[in-house]
């Protein structure tokens, strides 16, 4: 048994739902929490930190300190194309309204007051596939080092079934850049189908941590350090949307060196395809 709470199971319900924060203490930076709403139903709330808010699914109009947009919103599930998301400074009121079913995603993190809101819409959304063979997985990077945010970065990665991500396996728990830097990370899972799972892996080199959590649909997994590769079994496809903070928001990470030359494996696979092509 260890003492951090890293799997949170799926919260069901509408309305406005606090998954983990540090007051909770399951994290120490990020509160992650969850909106639902029914169609043509509204929420008003006003944002503690730096926060950035991910449309799962769902069409709304958003309101943040007076700037508004309206009708966002274009997938039907988060397997179905990039989202949209909103960036809210520190202390900024904000207003969403539904007019569908509607679920949300918000991470915050303290930060300097200081920023505008902005909508980010899925052509700003960055795209890339990492990895080959069993372990490639398609990655949409919503916030990242060049967006004019404070602490947070913010995407989201896809598991074709049977594949493995966040591989080969890699940390980010010691400030040492630029080998490595310090960012507390929570993972949000869906699975397709539903009734599917994925298995969340989480050690650390001295033992500390060694687990293998089973996630279903709608779970989330919370990663103060180690290692933390994921997999989806076969016949489930499974997407995660990932938070991270850290004071510097660059992503330096540091690979198992246990597993470390598959880095290496995977540009002679790559050029031998090439080759072959």
């Amino acid at each position: 048994m260890t003492r951090y709470q890293l799997h949170i199971p799926a919260q069901k319900g509408t309305g406005w739902h606090i998954i983990a924060s540090p007051q909770q203490g399951q994290t120490k930076q990020i509160t992650f929490s969850l909106l639902r709403l029914e169609m043509e139903n509204e929420y008003e709330g006003q944002s503690n930190g730096e926060t950035v808010a991910v449309l799962l699914f769902g069409l709304i109009d958003a309101e943040v300190d007076g700037k508004r947009w309206c009708f966002i919103g274009q997938r039907r599930d988060v397997f179905s194309g990039k989202a949209f998301a909103l960036y809210i400074p520190p202390n900024a009121r904000f207003r969403i309204h539904a007019h569908s079913f509607v679920e949300m995603a918000f991470g915050s993190v303290l930060a300097p007051l200081g920023g505008e809101p902005k909508l980010i819409t899925p052509d700003q959304v960055k795209s890339r596939s990492v990895g080959i063979f069993n372990w490639r997985r398609d990655i949409d990077d919503i916030v990242d080092a060049s967006f004019p945010a404070k602490r947070l970065l913010v995407g989201e990665t896809r598991n074709p079934p049977g594949n493995w991500s966040s591989y080969p396996p890699h940390k980010h728990e010691e400030e040492n850049p630029p080998f490595e830097t310090k960012m507390e990370e929570v993972y949000h899972f869906r699975i397709f189908p539903p009734t599917g799972f994925a298995i969340q892996t989480i050690y650390t080199e001295d033992g500390e941590l060694n687990e293998a959590i089973i996630v279903k649909d709608g779970d989330t997994v919370v990663i103060p350090k180690g290692y933390h590769p994921v997999a989806a079994p076969p016949g489930y496809a499974v997407y995660y949307l990932w938070f991270l903070a850290s004071e510097v928001r660059r992503m330096f990470v540091k690979f198992d060196p246990n597993h470390e030359w598959v880095n290496a494996a995977e540009g002679t696979m790559k050029e031998y395809q090439r080759w072959l092509s």
